[in-house]
């Protein structure tokens, strides 16, 4: 049987650290390696992982998938990659519309071009690289060679959560986004964004701490973190026609639950709360962390199911509906040397992180430093919306995207103060999360 020898360096060494490390040990024979055996699974650096980990339900499997094992949801997906943002997203619909249209009309060309060649050459010596005209991926160049045209279609513009509390406009679409996984499962149609809900969490092997946000439109491929990937919880599924809606948590679930809880009738509603409410609690995050990187989350009997059910129903309102929450109370410091501006180009925050400089104009001030605390990925929520909310324009396309709305100029300010007011209560409700009392 083979043996093991590890040894590992700080994980945070810069390049020329490891080289330094190298010439100082000259060969393998000097580094001091620690042998290790694997565990049953197959697994040898399982440091900070615990057994009892394996005894909670399983969020979902590959298996559970398949059909070939229980677990608490049958399907899950990951959100919307497209490889062409700027082309695919913008916070206005009539860009999304004019840049679409124009990178079809130029894809479509070349699927008529193609299909008339008799002697067809490689793909890439064959497409139009013009980042101006049109951005290519690996899937798109699957569609060319198989003669598949795209179409546009205004139903296909949809809302979509591209990150945190942001919202832009998507062109949802199986030719034009490289991938669309289980979406048009999870939201075929516009109508299912009022009853449908996604648990959306870190994937295994996550690099950024683990994180969760339920959203009820189509969320992003990473939409938690710009260098990790989602696996996404449906409460409902459908037919791509929107028909046939099913509960996508198992009866077997609902079963073990009952005979867990009996002493009141739970529904599939309230073991998905639970679900996001134990999601959430950080004791769970920190014990079984190491776990969390290896697999999808598996989700304890604790003691307190009301406690974790109620919670989690009242983040999910929060996290939900968070354009309908008050706006918690700043105070304005307008600049009098300069004329009354709600427009954004670029905010920032200060040092100290108690204001935000909104623009020339405006400044924020009286930021509760607590809302910090409340994170997704590596960023707070406040710090998501100074982030993605600027004017920015695509280097390679040329494609610009601002997110300030002429219609409603105050729009922005107005999800600042709703965004902290989601962060206050976030945090209030995850700390006064009943104890992580797991049921033998």
């Amino acid at each position: 049987m083979a043996t093991i020898h590890y040894a590992r360096t700080d994980e945070f060494w810069r390049k020329q650290e490891k080289y330094d490390f190298l010439e100082q040990h000259e060969h393998v024979g000097k580094i001091d390696w620690q042998e290790i055996a694997p565990d049953k699974h197959h697994l040898w650096l399982t440091e900070g992982m615990h057994d009892e980990f394996e005894t909670f339900l399983p969020m979902g499997t590959r298996e559970s998938k398949a059909g070939e094992a229980d677990s608490l949801f049958k399907a899950y997906g990951c959100g919307v990659a497209t490889c062409r943002d700027a082309w695919a997203y913008n916070f206005h619909r009539a860009t999304v519309e004019s840049s679409m249209k124009r990178t079809i009309d130029v894809y479509n060309d070349h699927v008529t071009r193609w299909l008339h060649l008799q002697s067809k050459p490689q793909i890439d010596d064959f497409v139009n690289l013009d980042s101006k005209q049109i951005s290519w991926g690996r899937d798109l160049k699957k569609d060319l060679n198989r003669g598949t045209y795209a179409q546009f279609h205004e139903t296909k513009i949809r809302v979509a959560a591209y990150r945190p509390f942001i919202k832009q406009l998507l062109f949802f679409d199986r030719v034009f986004n490289e991938e669309v996984y289980q979406q048009p499962q999870f939201f075929p149609i516009t109508e299912t964004e009022n009853h449908n809900r996604l648990i959306c969490i870190s994937d295994k092997g996550h690099r950024e701490a683990f994180s969760t946000l339920m959203v009820n439109v189509i969320p992003d491929f990473h939409i938690l973190a710009t260098k990790d990937r989602f696996q996404c919880f449906p409460f409902y599924t459908y037919a791509e026609d929107g028909s046939n809606r099913c509960e996508n948590i198992t009866d077997w679930a609902l079963e073990q639950f009952r005979t867990r809880y009996p002493q009141a009738p739970l529904t599939k509603w309230d073991i998905f709360h639970y679900v996001y409410g134990v999601l959430h609690h950080p004791e769970y995050r920190s014990q079984y962390a190491a776990n969390l990187r290896r697999e999808l989350p598996r989700i304890p009997f604790v003691q307190d199911f009301w406690g974790f059910a109620q919670a989690g129903a009242q983040l999910a309102e929060l996290h939900v509906n968070y354009e309908k929450q008050p706006e918690y109370r700043l105070n304005f410091i307008e600049n009098a040397d300069k004329p009354l501006n709600w427009r954004v180009e670029r905010m920032k925050l200060s040092k100290d992180k108690r204001s935000l400089i909104y623009n020339d104009f405006l400044t924020l001030d009286g930021i509760p430093p607590q809302i910090f605390d409340y994170k997704l990925g590596n960023r707070s929520a406040l710090e998501w919306i100074v982030d993605q909310y600027q004017v920015s324009v695509d280097t390679r396309s040329g494609i610009s995207n601002d997110p300030n709305q002429a219609d409603d100029p105050q729009a922005i300010v107005r999800l600042i103060g709703q965004v902290i007011t989601v962060s206050l209560a976030t945090v209030q409700l995850v700390n006064g999360l009943p104890p992580l009392v797991v049921l033998e």
